[in-house]
């Protein structure tokens, strides 16, 4: 098939968690024979000089700097008469717009796969004629409710105006679409809440367990791990909650006990915890050997949405894992089966001292995670799922 993927990123580098889905389903889609041109929204020097990277999974790649968008913006485009704006004068993007009609003129698409949600939800009425399908990976909405919870005053007035802006656009936003995928069923819930006639579907992520695998390598120290970008506002919250309230109490009750917290941007409230028991390693090249040196992956998330990659590729290493509720979200595991669910910053610590000292139970829990993974979440498995898509939408509209 010939497949235009129009794409709210650009699918390097890999440490950004969304960039996952277009690089590993480019790769996957590629081995089985398909033929894909991509058109991507980027934002730094740096998306432009990792092309080389990715270049052999495309035939054509052109990166597309993002618009601004402000507050005001999206207030607008909820008032215009233009919610799916029907020209080029009339979208966030010109250079886009102008980029996808180009390909269209020029190339004839089996299926057009359009990765992301308010950044590139827009171009709906350029690929109506096609077989189509969008991605926005998760619900907005979904994250924004459960970033409410935590918060007081002013703050919380604030996203509630957020989240009821955001649900007045996914009310409409993905409507005439062929197919709407999603990672986990809460976030489909959630869309079909806002719109039941939305034709959903729910797709995984996966891992690539060829490179996360377990080496059999015993940790030297008792050492929980947490893995996140930080530049995420989700991830320092879990870092914060993790380092201050839960790890106090493992390390009272665990002498030698370490904490790591792996990943980019950590800001000066996580970067300041650093001492000899806590690492804040900053960026780094290759996840592995830190996953190595964990005992226990803890993942204290309370605020998200759709499914976390962290927890699939420690469990591909076969790690024994404390997660949250919300951190399971997509994935298919059951509490003392693949892992241990706790919600309270008690009952996460509790949970972390039951596994380093229940040796047993935290082999069990880490082979049953990395069977789960071998079975469910690989990235062949999320290929074939999408490839199965496309020739379903494209048939839907070869019966019309």
């Amino acid at each position: 098939m010939n497949i235009l993927l129009i794409s709210r990123c650009p699918p390097f580098p890999l440490q950004f968690g969304d960039r996952l889905i277009p690089y590993h389903l480019a790769y996957e889609l590629t081995e089985r024979q398909h033929v894909i041109d991509l058109l991507a929204f980027y934002n730094s020097s740096e998306d432009v000089s990792n092309i080389p990277r990715y270049g052999r999974l495309f035939r054509a790649i052109r990166l597309i700097r993002e618009p601004r968008r402000s507050g005001l913006d999206y207030l607008r485009r909820l008032s215009a008469p233009y919610f799916f704006p029907e020209s080029e004068a009339d979208a966030w993007s010109k250079p886009m717009w102008n980029a996808i009609r180009q390909r269209l003129t020029e190339t004839h698409y089996d299926a057009i796969h359009v990765f992301g949600g308010i950044q590139v939800y827009e171009y709906r009425q350029l690929i109506q004629a096609y077989p189509n399908i969008i991605v926005p990976y998760e619900s907005f909405s979904q994250y924004l409710e459960s970033a409410i919870e935590p918060l007081a005053g002013r703050a919380r007035l604030i996203k509630r105006l957020e989240l009821s802006i955001a649900r007045r656009y996914e009310r409409k936003m993905f409507n005439g679409y062929d197919r709407v995928v999603v990672l986990a069923d809460a976030d489909a819930k959630t869309l079909q809440s806002l719109q039941p006639d939305l034709p959903l579907r729910v797709i995984p992520n996966g891992v690539d367990i060829t490179y996360f695998s377990p080496s059999g390598q015993d940790p030297d120290f008792p050492t929980l791990t947490f893995v996140g970008n930080f530049a995420y506002e989700p991830n320092v919250d879990a870092a914060l909650r993790l380092a201050k309230r839960i790890f106090p109490y493992v390390q009272h009750r665990v002498p030698g006990a370490r904490l790591l917290l792996v990943g980019r941007a950590p800001p000066e409230a996580l970067r300041a915890l650093a001492s000899d028991s806590i690492q804040v390693t900053g960026p780094v090249v290759d996840l592995r050997p830190y996953l190595d040196r964990t005992l226990i992956f803890v993942s204290a998330l309370r605020i998200g949405a759709g499914l976390k990659n962290k927890l699939l590729e420690a469990m591909a290493m076969q790690k024994a894992i404390v997660a949250t509720a919300l951190s399971c979200d997509g994935i298919a595991v059951k509490n003392e089966q693949h892992l241990l669910i706790a919600d309270s910053s008690d009952d996460i610590a509790r949970a972390v001292v039951r596994l380093v000292k229940d040796g047993e139970l935290r082999q069990r829990l880490g082979l049953a995670g990395r069977e789960l993974v071998e079975k469910q979440y690989t990235w062949n498995r999320v290929g074939e799922q999408y490839e199965a898509l496309y020739r379903e939408v494209a048939l839907a509209r070869f019966k019309r």
